[in-house]
């Protein structure tokens, strides 16, 4: 008689998991957040909600953890479309070109259908939900952020940028512009419009 190998428990593991991943981001694009609970992910991911509280305490667990996964997904194939291999900002030593490039590729994870519904939700959710809100900014978005501060502090460094700006908050002029305009709709996402947010945000808006 042969003798079956046992079940890789490792990999049955990690199926459930990116089924309850994809589970949780379809669900709270649908029906948003209020509505998406525990069972709903379980039963749409086939598994038993046991499963799903053995890994996160709490559906705000599983979406943040899920959304975060996304996330990181579409910073890899950014990466790979900038051409970096060490992630980051690429510093080619053109700063304008480094983040007209890395803004260009954020308008277009805004626009995949996959990122934006969820995100929509979680952002929306987030406006009455300050803990999770937290949790977004802290997990996901300030290191982005921080992304964009050692880009600067190395243009800095190179004497391309004042050496009295505060690199936190000058990335919130093109950063929050990009934001506020994808989050209320107040015209089209596009990359004419992200290159002059940097033209503007490094060169003001005073005749030169």
């Amino acid at each position: 008689m042969v003798k079956k190998p046992a079940p890789d428990a490792a990999r049955r593991s990690e199926k459930s998991r990116r089924a309850i991943y994809d589970a949780a981001l379809a669900l709270v694009a649908e029906v948003g957040y209020p509505r998406t609970t525990v069972e709903g992910i379980a039963a749409r991911a086939g598994v038993g909600k046991q499963t799903i509280y053995r890994w996160w305490p709490s559906k705000a667990d599983v979406l943040l953890e899920a959304f975060l996964d996304l996330s990181e997904q579409g910073a890899r194939h950014s990466g790979e479309k900038l051409g970096e291999t060490q992630g980051g900002i690429p510093d080619t030593g053109d700063l304008a070109a480094d983040l007209k490039a890395v803004l260009r590729a954020t308008v277009d994870g805004l626009l995949d259908p996959k990122f934006e519904a969820p995100s929509r939700a979680l952002a929306a959710e987030g406006l009455v939900n300050e803990p999770l809100a937290r949790e977004l900014v802290a997990r996901l978005l300030e290191p982005q952020l921080q992304l964009y501060v050692r880009r600067l502090r190395s243009a800095q460094a190179a004497g391309a940028v004042r050496p009295d700006i505060d690199p936190r908050i000058a990335l919130e002029l093109f950063v929050s512009p990009l934001a506020q305009r994808w989050l209320q709709h107040t015209g089209p996402l596009s990359y004419a419009y992200t290159d002059t947010l940097v033209d503007y945000a490094l060169h003001g808006l005073a005749p030169r």
